[in-house]
């Protein structure tokens, strides 16, 4: 809990941004290249997922995905999941267990992270098609915690399996 709370209030304290993405700094450094590529990215690969569910959606730029009902969302900088990342490598380096296990189960972590990220994104983007009002509920609340409830449980699962 200590390092999922460090690790969490450290990058909410070094990395700057808005909601534009125009310019992400860490420590004053502009670091927007790898938050603007995956970004970007997520927002591709999402709307390919869409795209075989639905033939409502449509691209506007890299980042924003619109339905034909009107309602839509752009993929941000927050959105590109390498918060959860960090935080997810703060929290195997930091626990007990053996350094072969921690260095195959990290790249499985992040893994792990894209995929939720990919999915988390594509259900808020098919319920906000027609229900637009509940993109705060379940960007805010809902997908938010499952992130960290699937990050909680696989680090028991390291725990339980590799940790002595």
């Amino acid at each position: 809990m200590v390092t999922l709370l460090v690790a969490n209030y450290f990058w909410k304290f070094t990395m700057v941004g808005d909601e534009n993405g125009d310019v992400v700094t860490w420590f004053g450094l502009d670091v927007t290249a790898p938050f603007e590529f995956m970004a970007a990215h997520i927002a591709s690969v999402v709307f390919w997922l869409l795209d075989l569910f639905r033939d409502t959606a449509y691209m506007v730029g890299d980042h924003t995905i619109r339905f034909e009902s009107g309602s839509g969302t752009s993929i941000i900088w927050g959105c590109s999941g390498l918060k959860q990342s960090f935080i997810w490598i703060c929290l195997i380096l930091t626990v007990q267990g053996g350094w072969k296990h921690k260095i195959w189960f990290i790249p499985f972590g992040l893994v792990c992270c894209y995929a939720f990220n990919i999915l988390r994104i594509f259900l808020i983007s098919l319920f906000i098609e027609f229900h637009p009002s509940w993109f705060p509920v379940l960007h805010d609340y809902i997908f938010k915690y499952a992130f960290y409830a699937m990050m909680f449980g696989l680090w028991v699962w390291f725990v339980e399996k590799w940790k002595n």
